[in-house]
């Protein structure tokens, strides 16, 4: 008997150490980990997603502009109240190759002398740029200039105790009857150019096609 179930046991030993190996190191169907070697299961969670990139809005120039105009009509209520429902701000002006004229020799000198074209006021830019003129000249003595500032440094201060600032204008020439001046408004635009020959020049003008309020030099 004894002889006789001793390799019976044998062959069951075999099997199960057989068992065991096929199922590695963990107990077989106990879902703990996966067998030896073989490749993990797929993950049934969703990847991450990235962020949605933040668009920065774009900006309101019509906002912009308002609020420019509420800040100069502060800084200058005269003004304000003359030009009160006046509405619109200064557009692209002329000189588009539409509007040259058909002569050859006009067409070129236009073409020559267009970095002098300046943009197009509107009403309201027009109507602020005029109450500023007549509100300046009238400060220089009127058309006749009596009592107009004798030099630049003169000048430079008269027109900087009416609110006009020093960095957004100049003021060139020197001696009674040779000084000019040009400033950009504050704020709203737009421009005044003054020569204080007699008879005395102040005007309001549109920003040049260059930009500033200087015409610019040059050409070809």
């Amino acid at each position: 008997m004894t002889s006789a179930t001793a390799p019976a046991r044998a062959v069951l030993l075999a099997a199960g150490l057989l068992a065991l190996t096929a199922c590695g190191t963990t107990v077989c169907g106990s879902g703990a980990t996966a067998p030896s070697g073989a490749a993990p299961a797929p993950s049934l969670s969703p990847a991450p997603s990235s962020p949605a990139p933040s668009l920065s809005p774009a900006p309101d120039y019509a906002a912009q502009a308002a609020a420019a105009v509420a800040r100069h009509d502060k800084l200058f209520p005269e003004v304000a109240k003359l030009c009160a429902g006046k509405a619109g701000t200064a557009t692209a002006g002329s000189g588009t190759p539409g509007d040259l004229p058909t002569d050859p020799e006009a067409r070129k000198y236009a073409e020559n002398h267009a970095y002098k074209n300046q943009s197009t006021l509107t009403p309201a830019g027009k109507c602020r740029g005029d109450a500023h003129a007549a509100r300046i000249k009238a400060a220089l003595g009127g058309s006749d200039g009596k009592g107009a500032p004798q030099s630049a440094e003169e000048l430079s201060r008269l027109l900087t105790g009416l609110g006009y600032r020093r960095e957004t204008g100049d003021v060139y020439g020197s001696g009674a009857g040779n000084l000019s001046f040009v400033l950009s408004i504050p704020e709203s635009g737009p421009c005044v150019t003054g020569r204080l020959s007699t008879p005395m020049s102040v005007e309001a003008h549109g920003v040049s096609m260059e930009g500033g309020c200087r015409e610019p030099r040059g050409g070809h």
